[in-house]
Order: C-alpha cells, then sequence, then structure tokens
C-alpha cells in the first residue's frame, strides 16, 4: 500500500512527504524530481524546449510506473490531477492524501521559487495561483481520500495526521 501526496505547490508535500517515508520505514519518490533526471533537464527547461504537453506526458509515463511500487510515498507535482489518467494509475494499492492551503499561504510559501514555470501570462504571482487553483480544487477534492488543511499546521502535525488515518486504515 502507497501514499499518494497530491495538492498546489506549496502546500508542503514534499516536507510531509520525507517526514512520512522515515517514520514509516518506506521510499519517498519525488514524481518531479524523477521527471527531471529522466529528462535529463530542469522542469523550467523541459517546457521551454518541448512545452507543457511533453512535460505532462512524463509525468504520466512516471504515474503509471508509480502504480507497480508497494510501499512507498508519492510526491505528485501539482498539476498530477490534470489528466485523469494520472490519478487511475496513482490510486492504485494507494491512499491519496490532498494536501491543501490557502492562496496567501501558498503564495508566502513559493513566491521566488524558480523551479517551475508560470502557468499562465501576463498576471501576477497571486492572481496565477488563484486561478489555477480554483480551476484545479475540484480535480482535488474528486481525486483525493482524504482532505488536510496545512495553513495552520507544521509539517510534523501534518505527517503526524496522515499516519493515524493510514494506521487506522490499515487495522
Amino acid at each position: 500500500m502507497n501514499i499518494v501526496l497530491i495538492g498546489y505547490r506549496g502546500t508542503g508535500k514534499s516536507a510531509v512527504g520525507e517526514l512520512l517515508a522515515a517514520r514509516l520505514h518506506m521510499q519517498c519518490i519525488g514524481m518531479d524530481a524523477e521527471i527531471v533526471k529522466r529528462a535529463g533537464m530542469s522542469i523550467p527547461e523541459i517546457v521551454k524546449k518541448h512545452g507543457w504537453q511533453k512535460f505532462r506526458d512524463i509525468e504520466s509515463e512516471e504515474a503509471r510506473k508509480f502504480s507497480g511500487f508497494d510501499n512507498i510515498v508519492i510526491d505528485t507535482g501539482g498539476g498530477v490531477i490534470e489528466r485523469p489518467e494520472n490519478i487511475e494509475a496513482l490510486k492504485t494499492d494507494s491512499r491519496i492524501f490532498w494536501l491543501k492551503a490557502s492562496v496567501d499561504r501558498i503564495v508566502s510559501r513559493i513566491q521566488g521559487g524558480t523551479e517551475r514555470p508560470a502557468l499562465t501570462a501576463g498576471e501576477t504571482f497571486t492572481e496565477e495561483v488563484t486561478e489555477v487553483l480554483e480551476r484545479r480544487i475540484p480535480k482535488y477534492k474528486s481525486a483525493a481520500q482524504y482532505e488536510i488543511d496545512t495553513d495552520e499546521l507544521t509539517p510534523e502535525q501534518v505527517a503526524d495526521r496522515i499516519i493515524k488515518i493510514w494506521k487506522e486504515d490499515s487495522a
């Protein structure tokens, strides 16, 4: 059984994933890091050179690959929910947790980051986050079996909540 973390950038997926993996003696796999390793270039470089479509194609291939794994924590990219087939693959023998946060909290956590290119053109960073998040919320909600609001929680507290649910599910 796997743990899959979904949610927008800045909701704590990477930090929580590492904590969960350490506490549950599992491996944590970051999908974005695997995509970068596979492509041999950063995500902004992939998008600039090949476009978002190619990035999403690689992401889908990685989701299918991880569906065959067991006993791992998967830290997904924020847009993994853009393709329903990704969620179908990731649901295989997994529990999916949506880590969510308010626009203000997300902006304060990720503003200035350079690991991802802009998703929309001609907008402020806050406008972009608001627009993309509003579009994605129904997809996150549909994909997740559990939702955890990370606004007022530390990564340790989020991990504690997931572990409690995980253990209750496994009992």
